[in-house]
């Protein structure tokens, strides 16, 4: 009589079915499990050769091949088909495209984060991929890193914040959710700390200030439920992350507990031979890699034949393997993969995908996000008869720059070169023509150039990974210029929709200059020397230095990348259709050389400007502009001594002093006043978004556990220092717009 095995019998608990399976599984299925290949490869090589338990980078047309081949294998153990969902499903053809994470982090809206990453989930799950890597929990730095965009800024409370709303969004109600995919929190930890901006350089970072400031947004996540982290490219003390036991195994599995699965970073098993070159060969390599905590290598694919060979030689023990194994295995169970391997449906990609109410969801993110930083009263355009406006700038029709990296043609695979759809993506220009009153007349001209492509094969690096392809700066034009400066003569209003371009922006893609590039200055000196006012848009990925023609225009508006409704939300913006209420969560240096310019620096520097320069950043942390006003009052600390354990509740009346209603976020942020280790001079530690109709007032409260006041001290433990403190409440990190006010902590 044939009876199913129990690793097929989903009545069984999960750890029964895991123990079978792994009982059956020979060396080189195990070592298959441990891989994670690129699908771009011969799919039947990789699965029914090579075993591997994980895919990614899946063209649509090859995701049923490969679940069918896995269920071939002589296990059929399911595939976990894995891409880089990051702001929306990337790679799919017309998915929904959301803001970047920088952009969506300026709406300071954990529900509406976690309802963007629902939509994700839904589009994600019915194409036939379970695993998104995002959130990015990495640390805004240097502003040169090309990947600050991926990040939510400069703040490790609000990195933890909106990267456990992701989480849950993705996850949903729990892996065995059809419509949850694995999250991924990345890159764990340290990465973004570079030298000169480089990507993946060495991190010098102290473990105290790693417990500080780069470790506690992931031990949220970890709380949070997240089951899978990445490892950074990046070494600390000379250590790669891929062989940080004490990171890995010390610090995530063993005191934090968790124990979800660890995927290294593309090809960084190998790199430790061809890069990093800690070992001699892929065997060293493997053996190191599985020791120091690592679950899934991706894309080394001769991780395969150096993990068995390490196991022959004996530099590790096939226990350590089925360790690993074992978990890979309980996260495929989890997600219910052995009943539902996640086949495409294209029924409900039909329904999903693209729909019209996840648009409704995107076009309210990218209102929310967009962040009024200048207004001399121009802003909103006030109504009149008829009206003509200038769109000008080398990003008011790019839709590749305005979907940002990690999106359709933005170079990470080769079956979206066009990109996403046209139709879906409503530009700065469009959005101005969609939503300027009747009458008015609405002119285009670039204006400049960016950057322009030299080369379009740029080849390999050592792992097959592509090249970014070779672009060079443009220079001005002069025939681009006179066009654009004609057109804004005869406008009343011209919008000027620059900033950089994806050749700046991403993986190997680091900036030696936060400057305005390519064309772009002297469009702006000539066009500031028109007598038409100039409406700056911003679309980049990172802050940049803004000259003093664009500091003089008479208003700012900055979107960073805002996805594929980023020109409803400019034009709206700008004809006052909605009341921007985004606060940056990352400063705007005036200079490159300011840097760094985050706002909690740590105390102790002599003077507080340069010799030739202020220390103030041109644009702070929570900087944003409403069409209202706000004032602040009434700062109250209701328990002016509080106890260990205890709670700290403080109270502040916040006015609407304005014409029409606005949404504030209120920013709270103590300061420990006397530490026993040097520490930063203030941190934010709550924050509201408040409502209020014209001429309201409301009393705003916060409660603040004593333990959210901890530091990490001389000694590497993270402890809450009994005495005085300061709460600072107010409209950004600025320290003239914050109100103070004292409490002690007491010993019991």
């Amino acid at each position: 009589m044939n009876t199913k095995p129990d690793y097929q019998n989903s009545s069984l608990p999960i750890d029964t079915r895991v123990r079978d399976l792994l009982a059956r599984m020979t060396l080189p299925e195990k070592a298959g499990q441990m891989m994670q290949s690129d699908a771009r490869g011969d799919l039947e090589d990789i699965i029914l050769k090579r075993h591997a338990g994980s895919i990614l980078h899946t063209p649509p047309d090859r995701l049923s091949k490969a679940i069918d081949l896995a269920a071939q294998s002589r296990l059929g153990i399911p595939l976990l088909i894995a891409d880089d969902c990051i702001h929306g499903h990337s790679f799919w053809k017309g998915a929904t495209i959301f803001p970047t994470q920088l952009a969506m982090a300026c709406m300071w809206n954990p529900e509406l984060l976690e309802k963007l990453a629902r939509v994700t989930a839904l589009e994600v799950s019915c194409t036939g991929f379970k695993w998104t890597f995002s959130p990015v929990l990495c640390l805004a730095r240097d502003l040169r890193w090309g990947r600050i965009g991926e990040t939510f800024g400069e703040d490790p409370f609000l990195i933890g914040e909106f990267a456990c709303a992701l989480i849950r969004g993705y996850q949903g109600k729990g892996l065995s959710d059809p419509t949850a995919i694995l999250a991924t929190a990345k890159h764990f930890a340290g990465y973004s700390e570079t030298q000169g901006g480089r990507d993946a350089s060495e991190a010098d970072i102290s473990r105290r200030k790693l417990k500080s400031f780069f470790l506690p947004p992931f031990e949220r996540a970890a709380k949070e439920g997240c089951m899978a982290f990445m490892t950074g490219y990046q070494s600390m003390d000379g250590v790669p992350t891929t062989a940080n036991r004490w990171l890995l195994k010390d610090v995530l599995k063993t005191e934090w507990g968790w124990d979800g699965i660890l995927v290294t970073d593309w090809g960084n098993v190998g790199r430790m031979v061809w890069e990093q070159k800690i070992c001699a060969n892929i065997t060293e390599a493997a053996a190191l890699a599985i020791k120091s905590g690592n679950d899934l290598s991706m894309t080394t694919p001769d991780f395969f034949e150096g993990a068995q060979e390490a196991v022959a030689k004996g530099l590790i023990h096939e226990a350590e393997i089925d360790e690993v194994v074992s978990r890979i295995l309980r996260i495929k169970f989890q997600l219910g993969l052995f009943e539902n391997p996640g086949r495409p449906d294209v029924a409900r990609q039909r329904t999903f995908i693209g729909c019209p109410e996840h648009t409704a969801i995107n076009r309210e993110v990218a209102r929310q996000s967009l962040v009024l930083l200048q207004n001399n009263g121009l802003l909103p355009l006030a109504p009149a008869p008829t009206k003509t406006i200038a769109v000008i700038g080398p990003n008011a029709e790019d839709t590749s720059n305005q979907l940002g990296d990690w999106a359709g043609n933005s170079g990470q695979v080769e079956w979206m070169r066009d990109g996403h759809p046209r139709a879906k993506i409503t530009t700065i220009l469009d959005g101005m023509r969609a939503h300027a009153p009747q009458n008015w007349n609405v002119t285009y001209a670039k204006g400049c150039d960016i950057t322009v492509l030299v080369d379009a094969d740029a080849g390999t690096f050592p792992d097959g990974q592509p090249r970014p392809k070779v672009k060079r700066l443009a220079v001005p034009n002069p025939s681009q210029i006179s066009e654009a400066v004609a057109i804004a003569r005869k406008a009343d209003y011209a919008v000027v929709v620059i900033g950089d371009s994806l050749a700046q922006n991403g993986e190997c893609q680091c900036t030696a200059t936060l400057e305005l590039q390519g064309g772009q200055l002297a469009l702006l000196e000539a066009l500031s020397a028109t007598p038409t006012p100039l409406i700056i848009v911003l679309i980049n990925g990172k802050p940049l230095c803004l000259p003093e023609t664009v500091q003089k225009a008479a208003a700012i508006i900055e979107l960073f990348n805002p996805g594929m409704c980023g020109g409803h939300a400019a034009a709206e913006a700008i004809f006052g259709l909605f009341n921007p209420s985004g606060k940056l969560t990352i400063s705007f240096p005036r200079h490159v050389g300011q840097q760094p310019v985050y706002y909690s620096q740590i105390r102790g520097q002599h003077g507080n400007s340069y010799a030739d320069l202020t220390q103030d950043p041109l644009f702070v942390f929570g900087d944003g502009k409403s069409y209202t006003t706000f004032t602040y009052s009434n700062l109250r600390v209701a328990t002016p001594e509080v106890a260990m354990g205890g709670m700290v509740h403080v109270s502040v009346n916040v006015s609407n002093t304005g014409s029409r209603e606005g949404i504030e976020i209120v920013q709270l942020y103590t300061s420990d006043l006397v530490t026993s280790a040097t520490w930063v001079n203030k941190e934010l530690k709550a924050y509201q978004r408040v409502t209020l109709r014209e001429g309201e007032t409301q009393s705003v409260r916060f409660a603040i556990p004593v333990s959210a006041l901890s530091l990490v001290n001389a000694a590497g433990e993270r402890v809450v220092e009994p005495g005085e403190f300061e709460v600072l409440v107010g409209s950004s990190s600025r320290d003239q717009d914050l109100l103070r006010a004292q409490f002690r902590v007491t010993c019991s």
